[in-house]
Formats: structure tokens, sequence, C-alpha cells
């Protein structure tokens, strides 16, 4: 009895202890969570920055010059390939104009015969031996067979087809032995001046009036003045060398689309533009001393997007900002934080409102600076 009384004891104080050790463990463990932890801090600055608005483009040659049949024929030659520079004038395709021929040989026998007898006639007048009516009827006579002559003959020179422009010939649809005719639905080919492209592109009617409000001038055109130039992003994602201009606004709302479009233009010495490229124009748009803040150093909460501003006591307070423009990794901001306002750089996620922090001042650059790209 003594040896169970004696056991029990033991056990009871055993129990204990380790109650007592586990109260320890726990205050060891609650300690570091009331501990004030190290968060980079940076000071919001002011900035100019430039951003840029992008829009789909479409690409078209300066001069655009259908090709077509002015008599109905089948081709013979194609003297060109696509590509190819074409002076104005230059012959591009020849028709078959055998039977042509064989009518200018017919009209030209019917002229040669009018004026044989308009030859014949004027001695005859010249003596009062015929009336001057009928002189003048043979007269009459010749010219519409000189007339009916050259109609011919200019049906003969439309079978060579000409370049109506300067430029490079463009797709060629139709080979020897096709028929062609005035009616076609296509043209045999196009020729472009392409040594300057248009742009085009449209906005909806909120951005055209946004867009016009930011520029100077009391009409569209000394606005348009007023405008910088634009760059070209081209398809394979790199930027065209050449900088354009906008030069035309169709201000009126297209009611299909609702759009309004515009016209921009850029040099192309290189060629490297050609119809039917696309891309995207950037329209730059400059901020003056504005007050700009990381995206790193921002977090997204129910559509918003907060700061956490360093305030008393190294408390951090969350705070909405308004942002106007999103340039590279920063924000351009309206309001919600001022230029020398301490705002949390890095680590917002392990925060919530009134924490108490230990500063660490971080050179803004440090956080904003863009993401190196490793893979493409």
């Amino acid at each position: 009895m003594k040896k169970a009384i004696k056991y029990i004891a033991v056990l009871a104080i055993a129990v204990s202890s380790t109650s007592c050790g586990g109260d320890q463990n726990s205050q060891a463990q609650a300690a570091p969570a009331n501990q004030v932890l190290p968060f980079p801090v940076t000071e919001v600055p002011t900035r100019t920055v430039t951003g840029f608005t992008t829009y789909p483009v479409s690409i078209e040659g300066v001069v655009n010059s259908e090709v077509r049949a002015k008599v109905t024929g089948y081709i013979t030659d194609v003297l060109v390939d696509e590509g190819e520079k074409v002076k104005k004038g230059q012959t591009l395709f020849k028709l078959e104009t055998q039977s042509l021929n064989q009518d200018a040989a017919a009209a030209k026998a019917n002229v040669n015969a009018a004026q044989v007898e308009v030859d014949k006639l004027k001695p005859l007048v010249e003596k009062n031996i015929i009336s001057e009516v009928q002189l003048e009827t043979a007269k009459a006579k010749l010219e519409q067979a000189r007339s009916n002559y050259n109609s011919i003959a200019a049906n003969i020179s439309y079978g060579n087809i000409k370049s109506p422009v300067d430029g490079y010939v463009g797709s060629i649809r139709l080979r020897e032995g096709a028929l062609v005719s005035p009616n076609s639905q296509e043209p045999l080919t196009t020729v472009s001046d392409i040594s300057r492209v248009y742009a085009y592109f449209s906005m909806n009617e909120v951005e055209y009036l946004d867009f016009l409000q930011n520029y100077e001038g009391s009409n569209i055109e000394e606005k348009l003045g007023n405008m910088p130039k634009v760059q070209l992003k081209l398809a394979n994602g790199s930027t065209y060398n050449e900088e354009g201009s906008i030069e035309t606004i169709n201000s009126q709302v297209n009611e299909n689309t609702g759009s309004i479009s515009f016209r921009a233009v850029f040099n192309n010495p290189s060629r490297l533009l050609t119809n039917g490229n696309s891309g995207k124009i950037l329209i730059p748009k400059t901020y003056e001393n504005a007050v700009v803040v990381p995206q790193a150093s921002t977090y997204e909460q129910q559509g918003n997007i907060l700061v956490y501003k360093l305030g008393a006591e190294n408390k951090v307070n969350s705070s909405i900002i308004e942002v106007i423009a999103n340039i590279d990794n920063m924000y351009v901001v309206k309001s919600g934080v001022e230029e020398g306002d301490s705002i949390v750089a890095k680590g917002l996620s392990k925060l919530r409102p009134d924490t108490e922090i230990k500063p660490q001042p971080t050179p803004f650059d440090s956080v904003a600076k863009p993401i190196e790209k490793v893979f493409r």
C-alpha cells in the first residue's frame, strides 16, 4: 500500500513538471510574435516620366494604284516580277492584239480611200464643176474614218499595260494565257509607292475626346501640329527605327464600330514596311514632376491598389492610391500618397494595419528598377 502511494506521488510530480515545461515552450514560441521586425522602406519621389498608349494599325503605301486592263484580250507577256521596282509608263503586261491589228489595217485603208476622194473633189470644186457640199461631205467621211482608225490604234496601245506610277509591283494574280477585260473584278496587280507609308488606327469616342484634350489648339489642325512624334511597334515586337507623325483625323464617328479613324505617316527608306503589314502605334504622354511609386510596393484589395505608409511610432497603415498611368514598373499616382511619404518597399503580404516595424531605408531606384528578362 505504501509503495502504491509512493508511485502515485512520483507520477503526479512528473505530470506537473511536464505541464510547466509546456507553458514555458508556449511562452518561448509566442515571444517572436510580438517582436518588431525590419522592413525596407522607401521615400516617395516625383519624376518626369513618359508612358505610351498603343493602338493596332494597318499599313499601306502612300500611293497604292491598281493596274487594270482597258481592253479585252489574252495576256501574252508578263514583263515584271512581284516586288520589282518600276517607273511610271513602264510596260508591265502585253495582251494579244492580232485581231485589233487586222481591224486597224482595214480602218487605215478606209482613211486612205476617204483621203483620195477628198483630193479628187478639190479641183472639181475649184473649177465649179461640183458643189462645195460634195467636198464637205467627203471631208466628213475622211474625219470619220480617221476617228475609227485612231480608236482602234488606241485599243492596240492599251494592249501594252503600263504602270500608272513609280513604285513596287505587288502580287501578280494572272499570268500568260489568262483572259482579262475592263470588267474583271481583280486587278492584274498593284503598284505601290512605299517610300512612305500610312499607318491607320482607330479610337472610340471617349478615347478620342480625352486624346484631343491633352493638346493645345483651338481646332484639330492646331492640335495636330502640337502632337508629339509617334512610334511603331512591328509584328515581331521590335520598334521601327523611324518616328512618324499623326497627320489626319477623321472626326466623323463610324456608325458601325463607334470609332474614329486616325492616319499617321512614316518614312520607309529601307522598304521594311509594305502594304498589309500590321503592328501597334505608340503614342507618348509625358507626366511632368509626377508622384510615382514602385508597383512592387503596392498590393490589390477589392479592386483597389494600396500601399503601406509609415506613420507615427513606426506603425504602418494602408492607403488607397489613385493610379493614372502604369509606366515600366511604376505607377503614376494622382492621390493617396504625396512626395516625401515613406512607404513599405517590399514584403507587404506579411503586414497588417497598425503593425509596428523597424524601418530600413532603401533607395527608390533599387525597388522600381525594371526586371531583367532572362528568357524570351
